[in-house]
């Protein structure tokens, strides 16, 4: 597939990945390439693989046996292109007994961000009048757009998205969608996510890979024919069996 013109996201290489957890195979010589500007839905069932890759880009954990590359470099001996990826999953990695503005300036300060890049991230979550409250009062909705803001705030090229909507009811889904557009499209970033939620991931995708026990088993183009096509389907599928 041709690279979108004036695309800046990372490109990413999964070549020949083998992850396994004893004697469990998680991923089983997997293939991928995730070019720049290229936003991708992660499909398959519980327990196709599709957290042990995510983890795997985003430099976590290690493969057993392949390569992964992000811009040319392992992201687990390359520290500094992890500076590069944003992950945003169903946990929302908050420290719940400090405030908004208190998780932001943490963050910040790993990042060596200037705090006018806290102020304005709290003002893009809608969560400015709420920036002194401990995160712990917050609704599930709140703390995943302030983890969003988290995810976001060093402007990353690379966003992973690990079940982003679990637990939200369709308001807080839309808005954080809303923001999940608003963001990709703000920072020209390249995106994988993984939801089981077809409707969601309509708004976000353009293309889709499809999980069998470890390895690709397809990939396709995600078009706004999708949405009431085989792809939606395969995704309410999914989810059907994920929640069984």
């Amino acid at each position: 597939m041709a690279k979108p013109d004036g695309a800046t996201g990372v490109d990413v290489v999964v070549q020949g990945v083998e992850k396994r957890f004893g004697l469990v195979v998680a991923l089983d010589g997997l293939h991928l390439h995730l070019q720049a500007g290229i936003h991708l839905l992660l499909a398959g069932a519980n327990g196709a693989g599709k957290t042990t890759l995510l983890r795997l880009i985003a430099g976590l954990a290690s493969p057993s046996r392949g390569t992964i590359s992000v811009d040319g470099v392992d992201p687990r001996k390359h520290h500094n292109v992890r500076r590069h990826i944003g992950l945003l999953s169903h946990q929302p990695l908050l420290y719940r007994e400090l405030t908004a503005r208190e998780n932001l300036q943490f963050f910040a300060h790993l990042y060596d961000l200037p705090v006018g890049a806290v102020e304005a991230a709290l003002q893009r979550a809608r969560l400015g009048r709420h920036a002194d409250r401990p995160v712990h009062g917050f609704s599930q909705g709140m703390k995943q757009r302030l983890a969003l803001a988290r995810a976001t705030l060093h402007r990353p090229k690379l966003l992973l998205l690990d079940e982003p909507f679990t637990g939200l009811d369709r308001e807080s889904s839309q808005s954080l969608t809303d923001q999940l557009v608003e963001r990709l499209a703000e920072e020209d970033a390249s995106s994988v996510l993984v939801t089981h939620r077809g409707s969601e991931a309509a708004r976000l995708v353009n293309r889709v890979a499809v999980l069998r026990r470890g390895r690709v088993a397809g990939e396709h183009e995600w078009t706004p024919s999708a949405v009431e096509g085989p792809l939606m389907q395969l995704c309410q599928r999914l989810g059907a069996e994920a929640a069984s």
